[in-house]
């Protein structure tokens, strides 16, 4: 029995093997183990954040220098696009002529029909600068033709609707004569000025908003038409037609005869009778426009 009892041997647990007579394995050393490895880049138990593609991009000091560079480029895009734009598309003399109030748009639409009890024609200036149109009546703008367009185009829709002949096309061919006559009239003018050797400070933008006027009174005519038919739409329309070529007269001898005058151009010379000539050409073309575009919307 003694030498049974010496020979039994306990078994010793080796080194990473299990002990026999445990059901169920250890794991908390081995999670403390991988947690602690887990948190130590951390610092504070959490795991450290790798740096995004941004912030690395940033870092770089070659990719700075790569964005404020971009930067200046498209900042001397921008003024170069800008200098160009001012250059063919006058924005900042685009805004002299919507300089407007409702007092001005009210005298100057006393002024376009009835020009006969205006006496002053005289543009004032201020340092050799016109004054803004809301200071004087006797300036061009541009509100009033844009709107007079617009309202016309508007109102010849109504009068082929009520005639049974409206549709988009018919309207947008109505539209797009106007705006054509209005560009052969400045085209033909300019021309006419350039070969009569006018020296004048009429600007282009200036006889747009000359020759836009007239449609004021073709917008009068047609509702007139519409109201009381063809004896209401010719009596409005001439007494219009009318009004408007007393105020181009007036308007345009200031702008043509007078510098004539101030050149020492006698009053009777051939140029300054060419001059004269082409004032009235330009005064009664508008009366015959306004006829030319309106008479077939009045049945």
């Amino acid at each position: 029995m003694r030498g049974s009892a010496s020979k039994r041997r306990i078994p010793v647990s080796q080194p990473g093997m299990a002990d026999p007579h445990q059901l169920f394995d250890d794991t908390s050393s081995a999670q403390s183990r991988g947690y602690g490895a887990q948190r130590a880049p951390g610092g504070l138990g959490y795991p450290a954040a790798s740096p995004t593609p941004h912030a690395a991009f940033l870092a770089d000091p070659v990719s700075n220098m790569a964005m404020a560079y971009g930067s200046s480029l498209a900042a001397q895009g921008k003024e170069l696009v800008d200098k160009n734009i001012d250059r063919f598309i006058p924005i900042t003399k685009l805004k002299y002529y919507f300089a407007v109030d409702t007092m001005y748009v009210g005298r100057k639409l006393g002024l376009l029909f009835f020009p006969y009890l205006h006496q002053d024609w005289e543009v004032q200036y201020q340092q050799d600068t016109p004054v803004a149109p809301r200071f004087d009546v006797n300036a061009p703008d541009l509100y009033i033709p844009a709107m007079a367009f617009i309202t016309y185009v508007l109102v010849a829709g109504l009068a082929l609707g009520t005639q049974d002949r409206f549709s988009p096309d018919l309207l947008g061919l109505q539209a797009s004569s106007a705006l054509a006559w209005l560009t052969l009239e400045v085209l033909a003018i300019l021309l006419s000025l350039y070969l009569v050797t006018v020296n004048t400070d009429l600007t282009t933008i200036d006889l747009v908003a000359f020759l836009g006027y007239k449609y004021v009174g073709m917008i009068g005519g047609v509702l007139m038409g519409l109201l009381f038919g063809k004896i209401g739409y010719y009596l409005v329309l001439g007494w219009c037609c009318v009004a408007i070529f007393v105020f181009m007269i007036r308007t345009l001898r200031l702008k043509i005869l007078a510098d004539a005058a101030a050149e020492g151009v006698p009053v009777r010379g051939a140029r300054n009778q060419l001059r004269m000539y082409l004032t009235m050409a330009v005064a009664a073309a508008q009366p015959m426009l306004m006829y030319w575009l309106t008479f077939h919307l009045v049945r």
